[in-house]
């Protein structure tokens, strides 16, 4: 999970909002909503961080607080772009929205009061914790982001970046590896589990002269 930063909503969805009777269930146009989620959140899932395509094949539009909350299903810092969380399988290996359900969380990827990323630390085995207990009860039971396979692609990650460190670079070239891996040169997307990189980068940087 890394900070969102929403963009601008889609026409069509300002437009549904303001012709009532309007809700989630009856907006036609959620093609456009999902090229949107995806495009401000560079390709990975709100959660997991794995990619997502914009089409419902590879995502889910999340609503952080669930549609239950009538006045915020049509509002657009409500909604994020998940992966679709094992949906089918047991509910031990399903994760992200489709284990959260009607669930609440108390941080939104999305908000930046919350800034999530300095709730976080990405651990060298692939595990993700929280600075918070509760936040941390969240991250395992509601999101279940320490299943097995999101664990070992994390772990992968990291020993990717580790041998990167193995070759002993300079600053400069720690900074210049972490603006790439955090989108800070181009727009386009990021790499899937890539807070595991800027969180990682970021950390050894703190500790060098």
């Amino acid at each position: 999970m890394r900070n969102i930063n929403k963009g601008t909503e889609p026409r069509s969805l300002t437009e549904h909002r303001c012709n009532p009777p309007s809700d989630y269930e009856n907006y036609a146009e959620k093609d456009d909503l999902r090229q949107s989620l995806v495009r401000e959140q560079r390709g990975i899932c709100c959660y997991c961080m794995q990619r997502i395509r914009p089409n419902s094949d590879s995502m889910k539009i999340e609503h952080w607080q669930c549609q239950g909350y009538v006045e915020r299903q049509l509002d657009y810092k409500n909604l994020l772009g998940a992966c679709l969380g094992s949906e089918g399988q047991a509910k031990k290996n399903q994760h992200c929205d489709t284990r959260k359900g009607d669930l609440n969380l108390s941080y939104n990827p999305a908000d930046p009061n919350h800034d999530v990323e300095s709730k976080l630390r990405f651990l060298g085995n692939g595990i993700i914790q929280a600075t918070e207990s509760e936040f941390d009860k969240e991250i395992n039971e509601i999101l279940n982001l320490n299943e097995g396979f999101l664990v070992s692609n994390r772990q992968a990650t990291f020993e990717a970046i580790t041998k990167f460190m193995d070759r002993n670079p300079s600053k400069a070239e720690i900074q210049k590896e972490l603006r790439k891996w955090n989108g800070d040169s181009d727009d386009g997307p990021l790499e899937p589990f890539c807070q595991v990189v800027v969180y990682y980068l970021r950390k050894r940087l703190r500790k060098m002269p």
